[in-house]
């Protein structure tokens, strides 16, 4: 057996402390951890008795270790529906598999990394591809102990199992699991271990549905800041949403006095040195009231964007004469409704093509304003610009609930499981309604709620693409067109807000093509991450404490910031 193998894996090392003779060599080992890396010591004999040799350092993982005995694992009959699982083949697999790992949390890879020569080679990367397409969906790492160092227990081990929280497709960690285990296991493994967090359970569930059981072994890290939770317990979390708690963080990083107000709504006052700021989420005191009387109702914020010249869809509202709103439909086809004040997509329906469809749609918006607009549907995809400072700091696309068959399961039982992984991944933010506007998308489509939809098909549930109603959100920060970014600007300085989310439609990203939906005054920041939203709305609050690599972006004459 090789001796102090301690194995790069990209984002760390992974140090096997079953190869250490002595406990103040392994110690010795995790001091030489790189910058913004995550060496993990596993295997270690007797950690109480390592963290006296180093207790300022290092301190024990609060984890599990599972166990698969692969002499006894049987494969699943059920092979995945609607993507497939395969090894790493090119740059764009590992660009793929460093957004997925960002996405969640994760310590990203030089991308040189996965593709440099090791030989013999202990690690294998698999990917998980949607078959219709090609977007890698998921991903695993497995170690071949064997040819790391020598194992003679001939065991293998499964690091960085990871789906994209925008997947679709019900089992893709399942399936990443599996096909590792039954690579290991064609090369003769006796078994593969894993370690997860304490508290994940639903991994732990996976797990032991797989047949894992837990084994007494031990992780031992480097107190350094990426692992600062871990050994400094949780943040401080007052019951804030994900939208306010992403800025509370970032204010504490800064050194920002944080006040809880009023958790459930979202309020909470931030101070450093002389200045007070209280703010609800992404809205502040810098926003004006009205700035936020604009925003509140649509029918103002496409008046006031159009002087600016920004291009909006036609529009009327239900004080038009039915015979003028008749004809509107006639002439455009299709139709938006939806209320003049409100958010979070509620009672919005898109692609209104019948006066029957009309009325429903009517009554549906007048549920939340009594002022209900019907404007031209303009085909394409919604992007979300988030504008701080009047500079572009995120943009995404946002895509309507989707789900994709099995073969087995109802259209309703689809929606159901991907609203609960949607639930999941935005803690509780993001859910799909079964909702008469459901029902309505669902049965154009030309299914019915307890339709079994076929392996592979995708069926759109909802046509707005709204995060609140089972909406995914991709980042496109890179890409999106100069003529979009600059409509977005004109979008904030026309109303004058500091902070402001602003919807297009556009017919592509990295087109000039657009037209303005509206504006929202209190933008989820959390859904832009990795993008640096809620550091640059700290920026905004309070100068002062803007570090000043960054003060030099701020003061950068251009319209998009930098990372």
């Amino acid at each position: 057996m090789t001796s102090h193998c301690a194995l790069d894996v990209g984002w760390g090392r992974l140090i096997f402390g079953q190869t250490f003779d002595n406990l103040p060599d392994l110690v010795d080992t995790l001091r030489e951890e790189g910058p913004d890396r995550r060496d993990i010591a596993v295997y270690v004999e007797d950690p109480h008795v390592l963290l006296s040799h180093a207790p300022q350092e290092v301190f024990l993982d609060p984890s599990h270790t599972f166990r698969l005995n692969l002499a006894t694992y049987r494969p699943s009959e059920r092979p995945p529906a609607g993507f497939r699982v395969r090894a790493l083949e090119t740059g764009a697999d590992a660009d793929a598999i460093n957004r997925i790992y960002a996405s969640r949390g994760m310590v990203t890879v030089p991308l040189e990394f996965f593709q440099s020569p090791r030989t013999p080679d202990p690690l294998t990367y698999l990917v998980a591809q949607d078959e219709a397409t090609g977007r890698i969906i998921g991903t695993v790492t497995g170690v071949d102990h064997g040819l790391a160092f020598d194992d003679p227990e001939f065991g293998a081990s499964l690091w960085c199992l990871a789906v994209d929280p925008q997947a679709r497709q019900p089992g893709i960690g399942e399936a990443l699991v599996r096909c590792l285990a039954e690579r290991f296991a064609a090369k003769g493994a006796a078994f593969l271990d894993l370690s997860v967090m304490y508290d994940n359970t639903q991994a732990i569930a996976l797990y032991e549905k797989l047949g894992f059981e837990r084994v007494t072994y031990f992780t031992v890290k480097r107190k350094n800041p990426i692992n600062e939770k871990l050994f400094a317990g949780p943040e401080q979390n007052e019951g804030y949403n994900p939208y306010a708690q992403i800025i509370i963080n970032e204010a504490r990083r800064r050194g920002i006095l944080v006040e809880a107000m009023d958790p459930a709504g979202g309020f909470f006052r931030l101070a450093f040195g002389a200045r007070t700021v209280r703010c609800r989420e992404s809205l502040s005191e810098l926003t004006s009231a009205v700035a936020m009387s604009i925003c509140d109702d649509k029918s103002i914020t496409r008046r006031i964007v159009a002087e600016a010249g920004v291009r909006v869809p036609a529009q009327l509202t239900t004080s038009a004469p039915m015979e003028e709103i008749a004809a509107f439909l006639k002439r455009h086809g299709r139709l938006v409704v939806k209320p003049a004040r409100g958010e979070q997509g509620q009672g919005v329906s898109v692609g209104v093509a019948s006066l029957d469809e009309l009325d429903a749609a009517i009554a549906e918006a007048r549920k939340f304003a009594s002022e209900v607009l019907v404007e031209e549907c303009v085909a394409g995809e919604d992007v979300r610009l988030v504008v701080i400072n009047f500079k572009l700091v995120a943009a995404a696309i946002r895509r309507p609930a989707t789900v994709v068959g099995d073969g087995r399961s109802t259209v309703l039982e689809l929606i159901e499981a991907q609203s609960r992984r949607r639930a999941a991944a935005t803690s509780g933010e993001s859910r799909i309604p079964c909702d008469g506007e459901t029902e309505r998308t669902v049965r154009d489509a030309g299914f019915a709620m307890d339709s079994v939809l076929p392996a592979g098909r995708e069926l759109k549930v909802r046509r707005t693409a709204n995060l609140h109603t089972g909406g995914t959100i991709h980042d496109i920060t890179d890409m999106v067109h100069p003529t979009l970014v600059d409509a977005g600007i004109k979008v904030a300085r026309a109303i004058d807000i500091p902070v402001v989310g602003v919807d297009l439609m556009v017919t592509s990203p990295t087109g000039p093509d657009y037209a303005f939906i509206e504006a929202n005054e209190r933008p989820g920041l959390a859904n832009h991450e990795p993008q640096p939203t809620a550091e640059r709305f700290i920026d905004l609050l309070f100068p002062l404490a803007i570090p000043a690599g960054v003060r030099q972006v701020m003061d950068a004459p251009q319209g998009r910031a930098e990372a």
